[in-house]
């Protein structure tokens, strides 16, 4: 029976593992001091004309092998670390006839190395290390995929993220963006005097939003306890305390489906603001949004949807309103007089799956959803939702059976969700109460320890909340939600 190729490959680097601790050569060694940046050489480089060398310290650089091309007496290897690559210069007269047969003969394509020299410029221009020593820093048993030119294995891209981070320089860079997109967002808020807080994962009872949560079970307290599935109470709770600009940026697990806009488990920000309403929320977002798009376009210039970002984010975004823009779009009329019964009848006609047992602002939402979200192609507001979406809004002061709320819109992704807050508790009991009493199979469970927080008073205040990972997508022009995160849900292998 023949064995595969890479099996061989494999047993050959083994095998190089095997004989230089033969020759007392660690393949792991603990470290490798006083390492450079690859791209302080090619700095260093720039003022050299073709073929002179630096004067000055030598250098030390550590990184990945991609390539290693052999001339006779000379051979060119090239090095990637996080800064960028640099071609590593081999000599036989600068190192001698057994160090480079041996180096050459122990190296493999994916070989994490480090190497010492002068910087400088071969005559055919390239900034290169002249090398005059080579260590080998962790030897790559399993051969590098597809010899770096980048996985195309969609799935292998998702279970071995690794791999697609190893070979593709686009994915390193979307994931680097990513991280300081994030870090963008924290400065934001920082700069507007919020407070970064952390509040609990597990509780009690998972609150907040309509969504399944996940289970867990405390062995010290014997009872089980839920994964959160909003920040809201919590940071609300925080405003009564007098703490009155708050802001937590953290992980939500909801028990629920998997689709190119959800994940159940993604990170979310949630932003908490005393004596505002939801129009200064508006103009928060904006600002920040807008801030968001010229960091994007900073880090990924050559991705076309982030070049664009900055010119669509610009104030004031478009406004429209919830129930008129259903109308509008969908043909249908008198939307808030419809009853429940009425409503689930129509979002199943549209095509929409959806439980009969829904209360009515979910039939009211999947008709926007099917209806109105994919012609919200530039930034968008949609405001003033039915009271039936949302219990935890504060009831608009001039508009009958409406909230203050907005979601902000762009390029049919939700963007944004945020509320005049309502701090009313008895009206908060009777809007959870409502909620349950329709016996849905999507409610906001009833927390009594917020009510009781409510009853000593939260100022007015307004509140957002937005996914990170869709709030990249539609920054980036990224089609699915799985190609913003490092590693997503994927089904186990049979």
């Amino acid at each position: 029976m023949s064995v595969p190729e890479e099996s061989h490959l494999v047993q050959e680097r083994r095998q190089k593992v095997e004989r230089l601790r033969t020759r007392g050569i660690e393949p792991y060694p603990w470290s490798f001091p006083d390492r450079v940046p690859t791209s302080s050489v090619v700095e260093r480089c720039r003022p050299l004309t073709p073929g002179a060398t630096a004067s000055g310290p030598d250098a030390r650089v550590a990184g990945r092998l991609h390539t290693i091309r052999q001339h006779g007496k000379s051979a060119f290897l090239d090095l990637e670390d996080q800064s960028g690559a640099l071609q590593l210069f081999l000599r036989v007269d600068e190192v001698g006839e057994p160090a480079y047969s041996e180096w050459l003969s122990d190296l493999d394509p994916g070989d994490l190395v480090g190497a010492e020299g002068s910087p400088m410029v071969t005559r055919r221009g390239e900034p290169s290390l002249l090398v005059r020593q080579l260590t080998l820093l962790a030897k790559a048993i399993a051969p590098p995929p597809e010899k770096f030119h980048g996985l195309k294995d969609a799935e292998l891209r998702l279970r071995r993220r690794y791999l697609d981070l190893l070979s593709t320089p686009e994915t390193r860079a979307r994931f680097r963006a990513r991280s300081l997109f994030v870090r963008e967002i924290r400065h934001f808020f920082d700069e507007h005097d919020f407070l970064e807080v952390e509040t609990p994962i597990l509780g009690g009872v998972a609150s907040g939003a309509a969504a399944q949560p996940f289970v867990t079970h405390s062995g010290y307290l014997d009872e089980d306890l839920q994964l959160r599935i909003s920040l809201e109470l919590p940071l609300k709770r925080l405003l009564v305390g007098g703490m009155e600009r708050v802001y937590e940026l953290g992980r939500i697990f909801r028990n629920e489906d998997l689709d190119v806009t959800h994940l159940p488990e993604f990170s979310m920000l949630e932003a908490y603001w005393a004596y505002t309403d939801y129009t200064d929320m508006r103009r928060l977002m904006e600002a920040m949004y807008l801030r968001l798009a010229r960091r994007i376009a900073e880090l990924l210039p050559g991705v076309p949807a982030a070049a664009e970002a900055p010119a669509l984010f610009q104030p004031p975004f478009a406004v429209v309103d919830f129930v008129e823009a259903l109308e509008e779009k969908s043909g249908l009329h008198g939307i808030l007089d419809r009853s429940r019964e009425q409503l689930r009848d129509l979002a199943r006609a549209a095509g929409t799956t959806i439980p009969d047992a829904s209360p009515t602002g979910k039939f009211l939402d999947k008709l926007f959803e099917h209806y109105v979200e994919s012609t919200l192609t530039r930034p968008t507001f949609v405001v003033d939702h039915p009271v039936a979406t949302t219990p935890l809004a504060k009831r608009h002061r001039s508009k009958p059976n409406r909230v203050e709320r907005f979601e902000l819109y762009c390029r049919g992704i939700e963007l944004a969700n945020a509320y005049s807050e309502l701090n009313d508790p008895d009206d908060q009991v009777r809007r959870f109460g409502d909620q349950l009493a329709a016996k849905g199979t999507e409610f906001y469970a009833m927390d009594r320890d917020f009510i009781e927080a409510l009853q000593y008073g939260m100022p007015p205040a307004s509140g957002v909340g937005f996914g990170i990972d869709r709030a990249f997508m539609a920054l980036t022009g990224i089609p699915t939600i799985k190609e913003t995160v490092l590693f997503p849900p994927v089904r186990s292998r049979p």
